[in-house]
């Protein structure tokens, strides 16, 4: 568990002309590294894994490993085909990785019982930690409070990401001390730090990433006045990079700092003129 803590980038994917543009992630995982991130976690929904092919995956994948320590790096693992899945799983596990965040399977829509069997089925196949990776948003599946209890008693499920909008689930979580905790809605970063989470999976902290790391050391340091005023300094960038889909602004943020282009793979659009604008007062 205690890996899992502090602020981890899920780091966006750089595309020129379509393929992925592997001079700019250099660039930008030295540039996150400078600032002290926790550590990186590839091909996630913001590194738009969707849109990249399981081949295109493993490149990310062994490009950031060149650069990042094997015990800061995490994989993200999903698809709604377990038995594709686990030989994916298979491949990754060749590398040297930190973990694998893994989300419920999407569309799929399994059962209480289904959810508890793909990830004991998962973890047992894994030779890494795991963080389940609660977004149901996204899956189309919600975790009721025992599945979650019960699911994280497996040895290899130490984390999660919870972006699963659920307070009573998220304090269970805590309270368990089962597993570490990362928020994963960078609007609660602030309050799940108090509440006991270890850390966040933030979007956000490619931008102001300093901050990011400030406020957790704060929390940690009990300077709760410090860090109540370092993340209403962070809120307004928040709030202008989810103003449209996710990585979208993002990424249009990290171009207007020089550090990557601002192109993602259709169907996603890049940001609008309005979070342009908003973007450079912002910046």
């Amino acid at each position: 568990m205690s890996s899992f803590q502090d602020i981890w980038v899920p780091v966006v994917t750089p595309f020129h002309d379509g393929a992925i543009d592997f001079i700019g992630l250099r660039r930008l995982i030295s540039h996150l590294l400078d600032k002290h991130v926790a550590g990186i976690m590839v091909c996630t929904t913001t590194g738009e894994a969707a849109s990249l092919s399981r081949s295109e995956q493993l490149a990310v994948l062994d490009a950031v490993l060149q650069q990042v320590p094997a015990h800061r790096v995490v994989m993200g693992l999903s698809g709604n085909n377990q038995i594709e899945l686990l030989q994916f799983q298979r491949e990754i596990l060749t590398r040297p990785v930190a973990g694998l965040l893994v989300p419920a399977p999407s569309y799929i829509r399994p059962s209480q019982a289904g959810l508890e069997a793909f990830f004991h089925t998962v973890a047992d196949a894994s030779g890494v930690p795991i963080i389940l990776y609660d977004i149901p948003y996204r899956t189309g599946v919600t975790f009721e409070q025992a599945t979650l209890l019960s699911i994280i008693k497996h040895p290899r499920i130490v984390a999660i990401k919870d972006c699963g909008g659920n307070l009573a689930n998220t304090l269970a979580l805590i309270a368990s001390g089962e597993v570490a905790v990362l928020c994963g809605e960078d609007m609660q970063i602030f309050n799940a730090l108090c509440l006991g989470a270890s850390g966040a999976i933030a979007a956000s902290a490619h931008v102001q990433t300093a901050d990011f790391v400030a406020l957790c050391q704060q929390v940690r340091d009990n300077q709760l006045v410090e860090a109540r005023a370092t993340f209403f300094t962070l809120l307004p960038l928040i709030n202008t990079l989810f103003m449209e889909p996710n990585p979208a602004p993002v990424k249009a943020a990290l171009a207007l700092e020089g550090l990557i282009g601002s192109e993602l793979r259709a169907p996603m659009q890049a940001a609008s003129a309005r979070v342009q604008q908003a973007l450079r007062q912002r910046l």
